[in-house]
């Protein structure tokens, strides 16, 4: 199963794919899984169907910042996960690209 090491100074901590809710990642081999392959991925599944460990997880796997440069380049993503990530780093909806992509395709039923 792939781990990830994450170090400081003080502290090693190492954090697998099956410390994640079981739900999340249903539909892939959780041992291949690598969470510094596919941070999108992760990233994403974690904010639309995850918990609040699983925040708490991806949060120090790869940190706010690098959370919010991936959400930025999202071709989707759910408003209410777009309205946190944005809350929580005081960013603009006008940053996402999937804001601007849920504007340039409405649906027939949003019209």
């Amino acid at each position: 199963m792939p781990t990830v090491q994450l170090k400081n100074e003080h502290l090693t901590l190492e954090v697998s794919t099956q410390q994640f809710s079981s739900h999340l990642f249903w539909d892939v081999n959780e041992k291949e899984l690598d969470v510094d392959k596919y941070p999108a991925f992760v990233i994403q599944r974690v904010l639309e169907h995850g918990e609040m460990n699983d925040w708490c997880l991806i949060n120090s796997i790869y940190g706010l910042d690098k959370i919010v440069e991936i959400c930025k380049t999202l071709r989707t993503l759910d408003p209410v996960c777009l309205s946190f990530i944005c809350t929580i780093s005081h960013t603009n909806k006008e940053d996402y690209r999937c804001y601007h992509t849920k504007q340039s395709n409405p649906t027939l039923w949003n019209s």
